[in-house]
């Protein structure tokens, strides 16, 4: 591997790395400001719009692209699948459960990835990726009947942690059905269409809401950390994450999900609003276990490839 190489893949690992760390870290950021003066459906609105405008922003400076109406049209169930649902749901889940429970779903994202991989992309389902479906599903099943037991902000919340679960499923959902879309164009021109969609499908039922929860005293401090969820965790979250999977393989980029949690439990514990449970490490060690499985199963390309050096 040559020089050039090796510094693409270095930043594309540092950019994984940073994106998801940044994710971990809006966890609790986000959790702490929905609970001083942000509710769930103000701090997505914010996301998806705060987004938009700064994509719009960031596309001037960004080499123009010819998108045709049909991709336009597309970009509506991108933004559908990819940000509304995925985002509504996270965010919204977020606000009734606790972070650390909603970081450690996020992990089973690409479980979902495999299943629905298998089904629209026709990708083979083999023993060791079987093996890390149940183990991951086990893990959320047990982390879901914990917060049953337990319906509080910190412990977790049933309701927060199956919204959640289903935003994972969202967004891979949106990988598999729009990932030849999203290869042809630049990150900014995919996101620019994507959180303008959104915008247009979230802002009719929101508007009235958020008005009336910003006619309220919101600390500076929860501005702040609003800022942080726009910025960081959405605009550059987006960038950084599509910057890494230019170049890194699906099954290394699959690998940067376990940094979420890992940073996220270190912050709910530091700030005070998280409280890890035995039950809580034994769901982190299935899903991982899981997750791991199926990211290092064989993909039907490898499949193919054995037959054609057989």
């Amino acid at each position: 591997m040559d020089k050039t190489s090796n510094h693409r893949a270095l930043i594309a690992h540092l950019s994984m790395f940073g994106a998801c760390a940044g994710w971990g870290l809006m966890a609790p950021v986000g959790k702490d400001a929905m609970t001083h003066g942000f509710d769930g459906i103000t701090m997505v609105t914010f996301r998806v719009v705060g987004a938009c405008l700064l994509f719009w922003i960031a596309s001037f400076f960004a080499p123009k692209e010819h998108v045709p109406l049909r991709d336009k049209l597309m970009f509506i169930g991108a933004g559908l699948f990819g940000l509304v649902c995925n985002q509504c749901c996270y965010t919204i889940g977020l606000s009734i459960t606790s972070p650390i429970n909603a970081s450690i779903v996020t992990t089973s994202m690409p479980i979902f990835a495999m299943v629905l991989a298998a089904l629209i992309l026709k990708e083979p389902i083999t023993g060791k990726k079987a093996l890390g479906v149940l183990m991951g599903c086990s893990g959320a099943l047990i982390l879901i009947l914990t917060s049953a037991a337990h319906a509080s902000d910190k412990v977790g919340d049933i309701r927060g942690d199956l919204l959640c679960l289903f935003a994972q499923f969202s967004f891979a959902l949106y990988l598999s059905l729009f990932n030849p879309l999203i290869r042809r164009y630049n990150v900014f021109t995919i996101n620019k269409y994507m959180f303008s969609w959104a915008t247009l499908m979230l802002l009719p039922f929101t508007f009235s809401h958020v008005t009336g929860v910003l006619a309220q005293p919101i600390p500076t401090k929860t501005w702040w950390e609003v800022a942080y969820v726009v910025c960081i965790g959405t605009f550059f979250g987006y960038i950084l994450t599509m910057i890494g999977q230019r170049t890194l393989r699906p099954t290394v980029v699959s690998v940067y999900n376990y940094v979420q949690p890992i940073v996220s439990v270190a912050a709910s514990l530091l700030m005070g609003i998280g409280v890890l449970k035995p039950t809580h490490a034994l769901a982190v060690i299935l899903v991982f276990s899981g997750v791991w499985l199926v990211t290092k199963s064989k993909s039907r390309k490898d499949m193919e490839k054995e037959k054609v050096t057989d």
